[in-house]
């Protein structure tokens, strides 16, 4: 496609960097504000509203731009091989400290554009990051080539790019013997290593007589299961298709397609932030609820909390996650798992005027598209003193406030964390309270 000089401005929402080009608003991925570049149009259109572009040669550099880490997610580099980078790694081109920097930028300007609030919160780093920002990811996923091999897709692109290494990823991830595999007859593969010793746990999707074969060529040690992601069906091949994950002082179930934070130390960072901040109203006998509950990670550090006496409502839509998370709170009385819809279950409660019509505290973990007006409404009926909201998409997450400010709700206090390094991603735990 056609190439272009430009001066590139702000940075927006999802990665990417705002331009101008005779009048034109192209969106530039791997730039930095200030800097004089040439791009690469990869979406353009007399009609569209915006354009979409890549860095492939810097012509004045801001100071913040470093080397990338990965040559496979290096724009400049890519493409002066005639190829495109692979996704995931954004931001790699940043001084670490600038990224956070961005976000910040990013997380303020959605607070201000969609709930009206001027606020400046510093995106804080991980503690026990590795300086260079890699080894984090606990979980990595990958497409697989027409030539059968390990790859990863280009940004909003069906093209899938040969990789040998996934930087991002710990190292028991990395030194898995699966790049010169032959994946051929398997669409994708997952793979998961948590702390707890565990795994790792392999994956597959595609024909089944496909991943039996890669089974058998995968080394001994590792959990291998075929996976149906259409139909949510895991099946082993060699072990077992579910991991043990331990955070919070405990173990929890999950199974092969089930959720848990990608970073290796997300659970207890977020789960230190919510409980410090509904501190003032989690006691014994308290009414609570984990709204978007997966497995039970906040589930398990409200219910030691509110103790035998106190209540816990754990809601979680996915049928299989939910099914992990009625295993893990077995003989904990205080825990009513309920799968389902959140506004589906907590109309039903507020209908019946069971434990979750009228609650304490809430917490709030929704999926990247936010919870929506009508959750809002009715966290709001159900007479909470706090609600902890914890988001990984600042545009959802401030669209949010402002429903909750539409109730007569205010952000009382923010916190940023850095979870994800060398993305353009963040995750942010609030507090929110009605007006005083």
């Amino acid at each position: 496609m056609a190439a272009l000089e430009v001066t590139v401005g702000a940075v927006a929402h999802g990665g990417h960097f705002v331009a101008r080009h005779e009048g034109r608003v192209i969106f530039v991925r791997h730039a930095l504000p200030g800097e004089r570049v040439r791009v690469e149009l990869t979406e353009s259109g007399e009609d569209a509203h915006f354009w979409r572009a890549d860095v492939v040669e810097v012509l004045e550099a801001a100071p913040e731009r470093v080397t990338h880490f990965w040559p496979a997610a290096d724009s400049l580099r890519t493409h002066a091989a005639g190829e495109l980078p692979v996704g995931g790694a954004e931001f790699g081109h940043i001084e670490r400290g600038f990224q956070r920097e961005l976000k910040g930028r990013v997380l303020a300007e959605q607070l201000q554009r969609l709930a009206g609030l001027k606020l400046s919160t510093p995106v804080q780093e991980v503690p026990g990051e590795q300086p260079d920002g890699l080894g984090w990811r606990s979980r990595a996923g990958f497409a697989v080539t027409p030539e059968g091999r390990l790859g990863m897709h280009a940004h909003r692109s069906n093209t899938v790019i040969a990789v040998q290494d996934m930087p991002l990823a710990v190292q028991r991830i990395r030194s898995l013997p699966l790049w010169e595999l032959d994946f051929t007859g398997i669409e994708r593969v997952e793979i998961a290593a948590p702390d707890s010793g565990d795994g790792p746990l392999v994956l597959l999707a595609g024909a089944k007589a496909a991943a039996a074969r890669v089974s058998a060529e995968l080394p001994e040690g590792l959990s291998v299961a075929h996976w149906d992601p259409e139909h949510s069906r895991v099946s082993a091949l060699r072990g077992r298709p579910w991991l043990r994950e331990h955070a919070v002082d405990r173990d929890f179930r999950v199974s092969g397609d089930g959720f848990w934070q990608i970073h290796r130390s997300a659970p207890s960072v977020l789960s230190g932030a919510v409980s410090g901040l509904l501190s003032e109203v989690l006691r014994p006998g308290a009414r609570v609820a984990d709204l978007y509950a997966g497995v039970g990670l906040f589930t398990s550090m409200l219910a030691e909390a509110v103790g035998v006496t106190g209540e816990v409502l754990s809601v979680e839509g996915s049928p299989v996650t939910s099914k992990d998370a009625t295993r893990n709170f077995e003989g904990q009385p205080q825990v009513l798992v309920r799968p389902g819809r959140v506004e589906r279950v907590l109309a039903a409660a507020a209908r019946s005027g069971s434990s979750g019509s009228q609650l304490d505290a809430v917490v709030l973990d929704p999926p990247r598209a936010g919870a929506g007006k009508n959750v809002v409404r009715q966290i709001v009926a159900s007479g909470p003193q706090l609600v902890a909201y914890v988001s990984c998409d600042p545009a959802s997450f401030a669209r949010d406030v402002g429903y909750f400010a539409g109730q007569g709700w205010e952000l009382a206090e923010l916190r940023a964390f850095d979870l994800y390094p060398h993305t353009h991603h963040l995750e942010t735990v609030a507090l929110l309270r009605p007006n005083r």
